[in-house]
């Protein structure tokens, strides 16, 4: 009998080809820590969607619910509009399945070169924690007289007590098993009733955690992000700062094909979601040439949910020992997802 289900969606473009070898690391981890593992394949994406109109049927969503964890590929093609896909799927897992953290870890991986000149890994290892679920991405607000002189779209940022107080709980703990540095990032001088609530609520968390907490204004973040990302520890911050400033660490930490993400419901009221961050990338896909790192350590954070620190850890070396294999004549996909599993099942 499995200890675990975990739900595979490959998804569109790259994703099946990088997630065919994150599972391939994701077994090797599993079997090194004595985890039985029950993978369930779920077809859900653009060609879904182009071929019978589904987005994410009822059923789909109830057959997700009972899983124990979820490995997305990518999502998204060029024949379906923007928003189908990351509302109708993405967005609606996360709202469903209560994933209010997403977490984001940016690390510079040895032998990986960032943009930022001289940089070393040691001065770039941060987390990210991100509000998943309100703000601006709540879906509130409308739009009137589209099309006209008089067009007007409004969208209303939600932002609760109850939201901004788990999250900050979560950040909290994980600076709990760092640094204990926490950074709250806002603009709370422009945008002051959310901005009043973020700071309130996260000082609050911080001082009965005992964790230091600082403050920097989201732009000021970014330039110090590129400037020097040794300062910063582990970040909180609402959903659409956290979209932003994660996807400049990734510049920072080399690029989008090192990015790993994961959507969690810490409560484990319902699975949590590994993914990515790189997208579809429909230029690549079938070449052989994806690099599978990214959903390789998305797997790892995935171990790691599961209670397997130790094997995560063993994923996350792996995938850290191609990297130097990475650039324009790299084993193919396939060759890299091998190489990476052996070096799980062997080290």
């Amino acid at each position: 009998m499995a200890d675990a289900t975990v739900a595979v969606i490959g998804g569109d473009g790259i994703g099946p080809e990088v997630t065919e070898q994150a599972v391939k690391a994701l077994r090797a981890g599993a079997e090194r820590a004595g985890l039985g593992l029950d993978l369930v394949e779920v077809d859900l994406g653009a060609q879904r969607y182009l071929a019978t109109g589904e987005v994410l049927p009822d059923s789909v969503e109830e057959e997700l619910r009972g899983v124990d964890a979820i490995l997305l590929g990518a999502i998204g093609a060029p024949e379906v509009p923007p928003g189908v896909l990351e509302r109708g799927l993405l967005l609606r897992l996360r709202f469903a399945f209560d994933q209010y953290v997403n977490l984001r870890p940016i690390t510079l991986l040895p032998g990986v070169t960032s943009p930022v000149r001289d940089l070393d890994p040691t001065d770039c290892d941060l987390v990210v924690v991100r509000e998943n679920t309100e703000g601006l991405y709540a879906g509130a607000g409308g739009a009137s007289h589209r099309g006209s002189a008089a067009e007007t779209a409004v969208e209303t940022s939600i932002n609760t007590r109850h939201g901004v107080e788990r999250v900050a709980r979560f950040a909290a703990q994980v600076a709990e098993t760092r640094a204990g540095r926490l950074t709250l990032c806002h603009k709370t001088n422009v945008l002051t009733h959310a901005g009043d609530l973020w700071q309130r609520t996260t000082e609050a968390v911080a001082h009965e955690a005992g964790v230091a907490l600082d403050y920097a204004h989201v732009d000021a973040l970014c330039l110090h992000l590129v400037q020097d990302p040794g300062r910063f520890d582990v970040v909180v911050t609402d959903n659409l700062f956290g979209d932003i400033i994660t996807d400049l660490g990734a510049a920072v930490q080399g690029g989008l094909g090192f990015a790993a993400s994961g959507n969690l419901n810490p409560d484990r009221t319902a699975p949590s979601m590994f993914e990515p961050v790189h997208g579809s990338a429909p230029d690549l896909a079938g070449t052989g040439r994806a690099s599978p790192v990214a959903a390789v350590l998305s797997a790892a954070m995935l171990l790691d949910h599961l209670g397997q620190p130790e094997a995560a850890g063993a994923v996350q070396r792996a995938a850290a020992s191609v990297v130097e294999l990475l650039g324009p004549d790299q084993p193919s996909t396939q060759a890299l997802g091998d190489r990476i599993a052996e070096a799980v099942a062997s080290g």
